[in-house]
């Protein structure tokens, strides 16, 4: 149900609190060390790494799409949407934990690493799937801006301090606690401390989220998962602004995936920056992006998701040229600095438009498809910046390709209607709808 009231203050931290919990793993794995490690100690080389890391975010993005919408449309049909969460949550963190016991001299270990990769970020994408679901039922239409830009701007700190603790304990020539650096222990145990934060800060949403209601109807195997995907996909229809909003995002979220899997590794290889360099450089960017994300949710609530989302598209795609052309390092950390102030509220704000225009009811299967679109194409960016930084030798020529993926992302946004899409949730659903359910 739409909330009229917001839930109790605990409730409310203890969601936004999720988003500080799984930052560790966006932030160490997927972004800036692990990533950086697997290409230069696992893979044979820089450029091999970054295609091979290319491939195995591609296929992540694939069976996210895959899985994300059935799933999301049986949670709501069964009121499980707690239980799903919590099994994605722990798949997430058993298998990035494992990532620390791949020795970099085994046989098989860019293929042991890659695929718990692969299991790890699956889960913890559709980890959000469930979790964001929850979002319009926590507070009234016009506060959802506010209590998402809050919750990104946690999420950012939390992975703001990860970095820090990575950076003390972890990330030096001599690591605190006796930790053994042999091997480049010191930095796979970065997925150790990714998969303990995790695990430990999401325990209060388990704990204070409001309790579904009994689903809609019983989840049977007669109706199957992709049936309910079916019936999501069907229902916009009736929700042209949904489908236009989803088509829109399947672009523009794959310029900012290929940024999120390939910022360390371009630092790295372009720049020559070591690890505790990029882990200096994923601080400072965590910095504004949490600062960016918070302040852009009053902008959300003020001037609508729409504009805001079209604002931060414009920055990315002229911050990323930046990026790209930069001739020394001091002009990289203001490219990536200024990307940091944007990236938070380009994700917040489509968030909270997605949550304004779902219909009761439906928001998980929303949210699934929502997980969908950010998905289905995942696999282009960073398979097309491989397939360029392979062919070329030139990671700069593969950081290239993400600004397209901004620039027709916002063309398409142009199309949607936040004052319409608004409207039609909040109508009634047809009695034909209902009897489907």
């Amino acid at each position: 149900m739409r909330a009229t009231i917001a839930q109790p203050r605990r409730t409310l931290a203890a969601w936004a609190m999720f988003d500080w919990a799984n930052s560790a793993f966006a932030t160490l794995v997927v972004t800036f060390v692990y990533s950086t490690y697997f290409t230069t100690a696992i893979a044979a080389d820089e450029v091999t790494g970054t295609a091979q890391w290319s491939r195995a975010v591609s296929l992540s993005g694939i069976l996210i799409a895959v899985l994300a919408p059935p799933l999301g449309a049986l949670a709501d049909r069964s009121g499980r949407r707690l239980t799903c969460l919590g099994v994605c949550t722990l798949v997430c963190c058993v298998a990035s934990a494992g990532l620390t016991g791949v020795h970099p001299d085994w046989v098989w270990a860019g293929l042991a690493a890659l695929s718990l990769f692969v299991v790890a970020n699956v889960a913890f994408e559709l980890s959000t799937v469930f979790y964001n679901a929850f979002l319009p039922e926590l507070v009234p239409a016009e506060r959802v801006g506010r209590l998402s830009g809050w919750a990104w701007g946690l999420g950012y700190a939390g992975g703001l301090l990860s970095l820090v603790l990575a950076l003390a304990v972890l990330a030096r020539e001599q690591p605190l606690f006796g930790i053994s650096t042999e091997a480049g222990f010191n930095y796979r145990a970065v997925c150790l401390l990714a998969a303990g934060w995790f695990a430990l800060f999401s325990l209060p949403l388990f704990v204070f989220a409001p309790r579904q209601p009994s689903g809609s109807g019983p989840a049977s195997p007669r109706m199957g998962a992709y049936r309910e995907l079916s019936r999501a996909f069907g229902r916009l229809r009736r929700y042209p602004d949904i489908a236009r909003l989803l088509a829109a995002r399947l672009l523009y979220n794959d310029g900012l995936v290929t940024i999120f899997a390939f910022g360390g590794i371009y630092a790295a290889g372009t720049f020559g920056m070591n690890l505790p360099e990029v882990i200096q450089f994923g601080i400072a960017l965590n910095v504004t992006a949490g600062i960016g994300a918070g302040l852009f949710g009053f902008v959300d609530d003020r001037l609508g998701g729409k504009r805001t989302i079209l604002v931060t598209l414009i920055a990315l795609t002229v911050f990323s040229l930046l990026a790209v052309w930069a001739p020394s390092v001091g002009w990289l950390w203001l490219a990536g600095l200024s990307l940091g102030l944007f990236v938070g509220p380009n994700q917040s704000a489509s968030r909270t438009l997605m949550s304004r225009f779902i219909p009761e009811q439906h928001s998980a299967a929303f949210f699934g498809l929502f997980a969908f679109s950010g998905k289905i194409t995942t696999f282009a960016g960073p398979l097309l910046l491989g397939i360029v930084t392979e062919a070329t030798g030139s990671q700069r020529l593969g950081m290239a390709t993400v600004v397209g993926f901004f620039v027709v992302g916002g063309l398409l946004l142009l199309t949607v209607s936040e004052r319409r899409g608004i409207r039609t949730a909040q109508q009634t659903e047809p009695p034909g709808d209902a009897a489907s359910k």
